[in-house]
């Protein structure tokens, strides 16, 4: 290791910790220290792969380590980022930051006590095509947005509003720099207890609306977002990382503008932009208070989720009597 190259540890050896391992062993910055996880046969078997010490503890992982990643079930996180941030670590922390507010707020508070940086990875935000959008934010009135998936045994202890649609919260909040003053959702679970599939209508102060799809039941895969503002449309391809413009000019005339994308995997520039937030002292991109907001409304949307079934099911139970009569 050379003196300039940082010692990060990762907490969780799932599939998120493990590319986690990977990224972090193949970058020219950062040096891997170890993994910890809960199994420690899990935590082993990664270890050996990647080529690092599997350590017994958090605390032990904490110890020989300047900076860590904590790729846990969302019901850890506050608890093991907390006691990394408290053990004097910079901290990057998966999407969502935690499972309440509450616990976000003590984790950011801990964070401010400390001096430590407390990144959140909401991933998509370090996508190449949408770091290009952005460039090109004005006044977004209009968004429709679709993130669909197959159906897979992972994250099934978060509903589908807090395991894919909070990225695309997370991008909306940071285009239209405000929240919603109005949300409309419903969302049903098909394949497990939680929603797995959600629509939400937001309605944000100035008249910006935003359509919001996702799925974890769909037969492909989907991750697109495209958004309207005067005399300009957006389109983003977050799988393929393109980006284009349809732009009207003052002769009136329609120019189709794609924009210059460098692709890279985001996975891999959230890890750079984290290095460069720890060397300089620097806000994140997605720190914990932006984080928090995406949170927040997420849990605001399966509120009006749970309010959309309420009415149904006085809806199905109305018909149900109706036909017995």
């Amino acid at each position: 290791m050379s003196e300039s190259e940082l010692l990060v540890g990762v907490a969780g050896a799932g599939a998120f910790g493990r590319n986690h391992l990977r990224v972090i062993r193949e970058s020219g910055r950062a040096e891997l220290a170890g993994v910890y996880d809960i199994d420690p046969a899990k935590a082993a078997a990664a270890a050996q792969e990647f080529g690092c010490r599997a350590y017994e503890s958090l605390d032990e992982l904490a110890g020989h380590c300047q900076a860590a990643i904590t790729a846990v079930p969302t019901i850890a996180h506050r608890d093991v980022a907390c006691r990394l941030l408290d053990a004097g670590l910079d901290v990057l922390v998966e999407k969502p930051i935690a499972v309440t507010v509450e616990e976000a707020r003590e984790m950011i508070g801990v964070a401010t006590r400390r001096g430590r940086i407390l990144q959140v990875g909401h991933l998509e935000r370090y996508n190449p095509a949408v770091t290009a959008a952005q460039k090109l934010v004005t006044l977004p009135l209009f968004f429709e947005i679709h993130r669909l998936s197959v159906f897979t045994p992972r994250s099934l202890d978060i509903d589908v509003v807090a395991d894919l649609m909070i990225h695309d919260l997370d991008i909306v909040l940071a285009m239209t720099g405000r929240m919603p003053e109005e949300v409309r959702a419903a969302g049903i679970p098909v394949l497990s207890d939680k929603a797995d599939i959600a629509n939400v209508r937001l309605a944000f102060p100035g008249g910006c609306i935003a359509n919001l799809t996702a799925s974890r039941v769909s037969t492909e895969r989907v991750r697109k977002l495209r958004f309207f503002q005067p005399r300009q449309y957006i389109s983003v391809d977050y799988a393929k990382q393109e980006c284009f413009a349809i732009g009207v000019d003052d002769n009136r005339q329609v120019r189709l503008m794609p924009q210059n994308v460098v692709k890279n995997e985001p996975l891999r520039v959230q890890l750079e932009s984290f290095l460069d937030c720890i060397a300089g002292r620097a806000k994140p991109v997605v720190d914990g208070e932006a984080a928090a907001h995406a949170l927040e409304l997420a849990h605001v949307i399966v509120r009006e989720m749970e309010d959309h079934r309420s009415v149904v099911a006085r809806s199905l139970a109305a018909t149900s009597i109706q036909s017995g009569s």
